[in-house]
């Protein structure tokens, strides 16, 4: 496998976490389901996750900057098994934190998408050759156009997520089942 096929592989990566990230901003921003601490979390893994295959297009490959992916990964995995496990024997009254997509709720999938970039990063790390020094690691117009688009994709997912995440847990902890924006209530401490 060539190089750009390589890039583009890290773009694609790029995009699909961004979608995943979009998806979950739906169901926060339009079905009004206020992310918890551990989604939170999890949030943070995935722009980890993004960061290494970014830090791949910006600087060159490495297998540093897929070890920055595939422990945010790993780390992210974690956070999802340990929601899982909170919510794997429920009470009466727990059926989960979050409505159900397709039959597993969003931490579930989460540790899905977290498993699958950890054998997607490894699957690429299996190609030595990307990892030669090369004199110019710009592929060419179309990968900077691209690379640039996935940037600006990622740059204000993480700005909106900042946001949003103030606006619901003001400068201290994050509530445990949120259900409101604490900024708006007056809660900032």
């Amino acid at each position: 496998m060539n190089n750009q096929t390589i890039a583009y592989i890290n773009i694609s990566g790029i995009v699909i976490i961004s979608a995943i990230l979009s998806g979950a901003y739906y169901f926060q921003f339009v079905m009004h389901e206020h992310p918890c601490p551990l989604c939170l979390l999890q949030r943070l893994c995935f722009f980890g996750l993004m960061f290494g295959l970014f830090l791949n297009l910006k600087f060159g490959f490495s297998p540093a900057h897929y070890g920055v992916s595939i422990l945010s990964a790993l780390l992210g995995a974690g956070i999802s098994y340990r929601q899982i496990l909170l919510h794997i024997c429920p009470g009466p009254t727990d059926f989960g934190y979050g409505i159900p997509v397709w039959g597993m709720h969003l931490y579930s999938w989460a540790l899905v998408a977290f498993i699958t970039g950890i054998l997607a990063v490894a699957f690429l790390m299996l190609f030595p050759k990307q990892f030669e020094k090369a004199d110019d690691h710009q592929l060419n117009p179309v990968f900077d156009f691209l690379s640039g688009i996935a940037f600006t994709l990622c740059f204000l997912l993480a700005l909106t997520n900042g946001i949003a995440t103030f606006f619901e847990c003001g400068v201290g902890f994050c509530p445990d089942d949120p259900n409101s924006y604490m900024i708006f209530k007056g809660q900032w401490w």
